[in-house]
């Protein structure tokens, strides 16, 4: 089932459907956050939860992901519940922002876009990992927001790095894997997150025209 946050400014342009990260799942406060401010742009904002994080909550207990193959298979389920009247992107927290990208390889529902919030490059501390084998399969424009020193994948790493296509990037400074800064940095979570948010939002706006 969606949890969907309706446009709260006029009727929507577009629809967005965010999954959330390994960890924790859409009524964390950073995807309830993320989604209200994503809102506030004309954008309607679906949340879901994977079948794994639906049983950690009925049973209250923490479970690892499923394999990505059938966390796919779950994510474009949900797909079919889109807005049939609002152009469709998806994208993801981390682990959910890598599935979306994935899922834009082969899905069969017309997606304009993908964005990825922290997108998990490799495993903190093992940059020979990638994770970015499938991007010249991705048939659509890419985001990723990016804190600075996420260690799934800096900026200085990002640099440098080997991949088949680069996505368009939007670098939260001195961010975190959750986009966070650090106090001396001079700048906060929720500036963070508002860049965050009008950088998703426009990207979305510039791929209607």
């Amino acid at each position: 089932m969606i949890e969907w946050f309706k446009s709260t400014t006029q009727p929507a342009i577009a629809q967005f459907i965010f999954a959330h990260g390994a960890g924790a799942g859409s009524d964390s406060e950073f995807m309830q956050n993320m989604a209200t401010r994503l809102s506030e742009h004309a954008i309607d904002v679906g949340l879901f939860d994977f079948e794994y994080m639906q049983i950690a909550k009925q049973t209250n207990k923490r479970r690892p992901p499923d394999r990505a193959p059938k966390l796919l298979s779950y994510y474009a389920s949900i797909l079919t519940q889109a807005q049939p009247n609002l152009p469709l992107f998806i994208g993801g927290k981390s682990m959910g922002g890598r599935m979306a990208s994935m899922l834009a390889c082969s899905s069969e529902q017309p997606i304009l876009g993908v964005i990825a919030f922290g997108y998990p490059f490799h495993p903190p501390g093992k940059p020979e990992k990638l994770r970015t084998d499938h991007f010249a399969d991705i048939a659509c424009p890419f985001l990723v927001l990016q804190g600075e020193r996420d260690t799934f994948g800096t900026q200085e790493e990002l640099a440098i790095m080997p991949m088949p296509k680069q996505p368009n990037y939007i670098w939260l400074a001195d961010g975190d894997h959750s986009l966070k800064p650090r106090k001396k940095s001079g700048v906060t979570e929720a500036q963070n997150r508002e860049v965050a948010a009008l950088g998703a939002a426009q990207f979305i706006k510039s791929k209607l025209k």
